[in-house]
């Protein structure tokens, strides 16, 4: 589903390199790593989004990117649900169609007709996530989809991302929150300083990471 040979993406004063990856479709891959790694810049190649000065990224399927910008655009909540649909030439009354189930998934069913900039974060993030979804997307590509919620939102829409999964979808998740990565995902990649230190199933990352630096990290260290 994804497939990557050595990635290099350069900024002034950093530098992203990365060899061989490859997500196969319906696996579940989290990416964890301190502020400044190039978490998201990583996620941003392999989703098209950026090119890399060197390297190639093959992506197949539908893919999706919802970065952590949740703003909502200028029209009710079931207009935000059913815009990602519209764009893609489904007709309105089959895309509300769609989309109720989603909206009735995320506690959203009851605020159709509210204007989406009135909802509180957590909603906006549970909207954008139906948005996304609602147009059967192959693989997703998610960068920090909870960050600032409160636990029960947090909650909730882990339960989206894990019925999307039960659907056979590919998903790429970075993520600051440790606990998060290990609840979601079968492989987790540690990245630091542009690199990739160790990328294993998660479980055995957690438990019994194979190098320093992510034992260290994992362990709540400071390693930059």
């Amino acid at each position: 589903m994804i497939r990557s040979e050595g990635l290099v993406r350069r900024y002034p004063g950093f530098e992203l390199a990365v060899e061989a990856l490859e997500v196969p479709p319906g696996r579940f891959v989290t990416v964890i790593g301190p502020s400044g790694a190039g978490k998201s810049t990583l996620l941003r190649l392999l989703a098209g989004l950026e090119r890399p000065d060197r390297g190639r990224v093959e992506l197949r399927g539908r893919a999706v990117f919802l970065d952590q910008d949740r703003t909502a655009l200028e029209r009710s909540v079931l207009a935000n649900a059913t815009f990602g649909l519209e764009l893609h030439g489904v007709r309105r009354r089959e895309a509300v169609r769609r989309v109720r189930p989603w909206l009735e998934r995320v506690g959203l069913a009851d605020k159709l007709a509210q204007p989406a900039a009135s909802l509180s974060g957590g909603e906006r993030a549970r909207l954008a996530l139906v948005r996304a979804l609602a147009i059967e997307p192959d693989v997703l590509f998610l960068d920090e989809p909870t960050q600032a919620l409160d636990p029960g939102n947090v909650d909730r829409v882990e339960g989206l991302l894990r019925e999307a999964h039960a659907q056979g979808r590919t998903i790429v998740l970075v993520t600051h929150n440790l606990y998060q990565a290990r609840r979601l995902g079968q492989e987790t990649w540690f990245l630091l300083d542009g690199r990739i230190v160790e990328r294993a199933p998660s479980e055995r990352l957690f438990l019994r990471p194979r190098e320093a630096l992510t034992r260290a990290y994992v362990a709540g260290e400071m390693v930059y």
